[in-house]
């Protein structure tokens, strides 16, 4: 029974800690403490990340709209998780500091395509979404050098920066959140502050860290505008309400 817990405890800890907490009995070791607070944080957020922008999908569906949704920010937002996960798969990096932008991304890819068929452009999205699949391909089969990687990890922090404020500042010009989720918004914001936490434990990789601390800082201003918005109704439901009646 031992055998299989330790076995069962690699899933979180290093070997070192292992001994040091089944051999030595030593529970408050600082180092081993955070490495596996690191490592829990990590398979939780990637947990979390499976349904994080799932309401947020079904949001846009229900409506059967993308409004308040500015779709090239979207883009970029999806430009910026696949860059960080082709720089992390490549670097070989424990998918613990990463995997949460595998599920991201492909939720992401998701609205992408949503938001361009709700606007019209059915067949842009296609061809988005197969041009998509060839830089997956690409990048997956290590045809892309590890140096063209690293100048996408690096421009990421311009690239969420710019994608937030183009979010911030649509909601800003339409005196509300449209069919932004505010469950996704407090996911995202929460999830990167952790990211921040366990990129500093796992990879030690300052564009990493500094990347996570950009994009919390970037999320809580729509945090903050999903709160400021919060009982305010978008004009076009208004119009159609009053149409109702």
């Amino acid at each position: 029974m031992g055998h299989v817990i330790r076995q069962a405890a690699l899933f979180l800890l290093s070997e070192q800690c292992i001994k040091r907490y089944f051999d030595e009995y030593d529970f408050l070791h600082v180092e081993c403490f955070k490495q596996t607070l690191s490592k829990g944080l990590g398979i939780l957020i990637i947990l979390g990340s499976l349904l994080v922008k799932v309401p947020q999908i079904v949001k846009i569906l229900n409506n059967k709209s993308a409004e308040g949704i500015n779709p090239f920010s979207v883009i970029l937002d999806l430009f910026a998780i696949t860059a960080v996960v082709s720089y992390s798969f490549a670097n070989k990096f424990p998918f613990s500091a990463w995997g949460d932008g595998v599920f991201l991304g492909l939720q992401t890819l998701t609205i992408v395509m949503l938001v361009m068929h709700y606007n019209g452009q059915t067949a842009k999205a296609s061809a988005f979404l197969a041009a998509y699949t060839a830089l997956l391909a690409a990048v997956f089969s290590n045809s892309i050098p590890l140096k063209v990687l690293w100048v996408g990890q690096t421009i990421v922090i311009p690239i969420l920066l710019t994608s937030r404020f183009m979010q911030a500042r649509t909601n800003y010009l339409n005196g509300n959140t449209g069919q932004l989720s505010a469950v996704t918004g407090f996911m995202l914001f929460f999830g990167s502050l952790a990211r921040i936490f366990t990129s500093i434990q796992e990879t030690g990789d300052y564009s990493m860290i500094i990347m996570y601390i950009c994009s919390t800082s970037a999320n809580a201003v729509i945090v903050l505008q999903l709160l400021f918005y919060w009982n305010v109704t978008p004009k076009k439901s208004l119009e159609s309400r009053k149409k109702k009646e």
